[in-house]
């Protein structure tokens, strides 16, 4: 919409979608043929500005309403569906993006989005303004608090001596033995840290008890993670010595997520990447973004119970003006989003980025502050997708120049099957782009990337 910014591409609206189901479903509702009353509003159109709506025919005498505020994105729909977003939200935001004379601008918003529209942005006020109205957020107990948080502290520290225990006698009987118990075990170990609440520490047992027989030099790797899941033990039993940011990345480590209550960051944010990974009883979606203004990058976490996607969700490749509030802890990646300012707004240009030396040497600067560190956020600039007989590597676009010589990264193992790959691969031609993703002991995941052709245009690569 041309007070709104440029529509949003129809890959973008897509990768919305929180199953392959509802992505093929909606792709059908993106015709003007079910559609009657859309809109969408502008400049000066009141409650309805940053919004979508419409009414989609069904099967039933009465069409469904469906209304989207940009702003979130968030969605509401008078179909039972329980997806967010529905078929029919898809189905309006594909319309929207390809077709400007089927969802017009106009000035009257209809009452029934109108009204959920009002009440949605009433709720986010509030919520800035704090829960008892004068802007600060009403306290618990602390008395009360403060003997829940030392109930907690006494198990999860009971759990870490019992894990040391099991390391301990791990060793002792040699790391063949892992083989030969099997994952049962494993399993019953981390079960026991569960009641610890101890997730964290479950999570890296868990981890343990899949080497064993994963291939060759497994012994090795167990070894190594044995030695980081003892650290993170020891260092929790000593949890009151260490320094104030180490203590806090060991008690959200073991599972006592850090509060959101470090400062409050507005930034024009760019949407770097969004995708989700599952347990088989919990949904966790990942979202980086990027801030223009401060050039500092951000993780937001949410989760949905197994089988549903996350209620959160950003079209990739647009900048939303939005505050954010950081998390506590080693460097302070995970934030809350708070408040929206404006629709999501296009992209001019990809993240400023660095050579390949640069990302090694932040990841390892970040493992100094975090040892238990999987994977940084880096952005490269000028790299080459490269084949060789060991897989593909991201390699400085110096590196075939004898007099400029350049390094490069190994691609992960976990990326090499996707078909985003390749999708890098045609887009860069043998020629430079710009890579966004997650670097680790393993090499590099590539999660989104950019063309010198197209500096505006965010390829998803998950």
């Amino acid at each position: 919409m041309d007070t709104q910014g440029v529509r949003w591409t129809a890959d973008q609206v897509l990768a919305l979608a929180p199953d392959d189901p509802s992505r093929k479903a909606g792709g059908k509702l993106g015709t003007a043929g079910p559609w009657a009353g859309t809109g969408t509003g502008g400049s000066g159109t009141g409650t309805g500005e940053g919004a979508v709506w419409g009414l989609c025919r069904g099967s039933g005498s009465k069409p469904y309403r469906t209304v989207v505020d940009l702003t979130g994105p968030a969605y509401w729909c008078s179909c039972p569906s329980r997806k967010f977003p529905c078929k029919h939200a898809l189905g309006l935001l594909l319309l929207w993006a390809s077709d400007p004379e089927a969802v017009a601008p106009s000035a009257d918003v209809p009452d029934w989005a109108d009204g959920w529209l009002a009440g949605r942005r009433e709720r986010a006020a509030a919520r800035t303004r704090g829960a008892d109205g004068t802007g600060q957020a009403a306290s618990a107990d602390p008395e009360a608090a403060r003997r829940r948080a030392e109930r907690r502290s006494a198990r999860i520290t009971s759990g870490a001596e019992e894990l040391e225990q099991r390391l301990t006698d791990l060793l002792r009987g040699g790391l063949a033995s892992a083989e030969q118990a099997g994952y049962g075990l494993w399993e019953e170990t981390a079960a026991r840290m569960v009641d610890a609440q101890a997730p964290g520490l479950a999570g890296r047992v868990r981890e343990l008890g899949a080497i064993p027989g994963s291939g060759p030099g497994w012994p090795v790797r167990l070894l190594e993670e044995c030695a980081l899941t003892h650290l993170l033990d020891r260092a929790w039993l000593s949890v009151d010595r260490l320094p104030g940011p180490l203590a806090t990345t060991v008690r959200t480590r073991v599972g006592l997520t850090a509060p959101a209550d470090g400062p409050s960051v507005r930034d024009q944010w760019l949407v770097l990447a969004q995708y989700d990974t599952g347990d088989g009883k919990l949904t966790t979606r990942r979202i980086w973004l990027h801030g223009r203004a401060t050039g500092r990058t951000a993780l937001l976490l949410s989760f949905g119970a197994a089988g549903r996607a996350p209620e959160l969700a950003l079209p990739v490749g647009v900048v939303v003006d939005a505050a954010l509030t950081l998390h506590a802890g080693a460097g302070a990646l995970r934030a809350e989003l708070g408040e929206r300012f404006a629709a999501p707004a296009p992209l001019e240009a990809p993240p400023r980025g660095g050579t390949v030396g640069d990302a090694l040497t932040a990841y390892g600067l970040a493992l100094r502050e975090d040892p238990w560190l999987d994977s940084w956020p880096v952005t490269l600039s000028d790299v080459v997708p490269i084949p060789t007989e060991h897989g593909w590597q991201l390699a400085d676009a110096a590196a075939d120049r004898p007099d400029a010589p350049g390094e490069a990264l190994p691609v992960s193992g976990s990326a090499l099957g996707r078909p985003g790959l390749w999708r890098l691969a045609a887009l860069s031609g043998g020629g430079p782009v710009t890579v966004f993703g997650e670097c680790g002991h393993r090499g590099v995941t590539p999660l989104a990337a950019w063309s010198a052709d197209a500096p505006g245009e965010t390829v998803p690569l998950h």
